[in-house]
């Protein structure tokens, strides 16, 4: 059974985030939280928080065995930007993005419904 969580709108650039997705992608839970929590890598405690809160749902709403479970999906897209002006030469400015990130993770035991 499949069980999703998401943090939105987290406020790191999907490129940097995606780094760290890719590192646990398809291990199981314990190791990639363990990995996670060592990685010094800002990106590392969002992805935690969002694999934790994907545990917690398996195991609360859908009583899932929490041994059983490994990180089946993990995707960041890109959130909406927000947009910042700094000041420049001769009275102009330059536009700052400042991007986030929408950071979808889904674990499973590997049985169907």
């Amino acid at each position: 059974m499949d069980v999703t969580a998401k943090y939105r709108y987290a406020r790191i650039s999907p490129q940097k985030c995606r780094l760290v997705a890719d590192v646990v992608r398809g291990q199981p839970v314990g190791n990639a939280i363990n990995v996670l929590k060592f990685m010094p890598k800002k990106g590392a405690d969002l992805v935690r928080k969002a694999l934790e809160s994907a545990v917690a749902n398996a195991d609360s709403n859908h009583g899932l065995d929490v041994d059983d479970l490994k990180v089946a999906r993990i995707h960041v897209d890109a959130a909406p930007v927000l947009k910042r002006f700094a000041a420049r030469a001769k009275g102009r400015g330059a536009r700052i993005v400042k991007r986030n990130s929408h950071i979808t993770v889904v674990v499973s035991d590997g049985k169907k419904d």
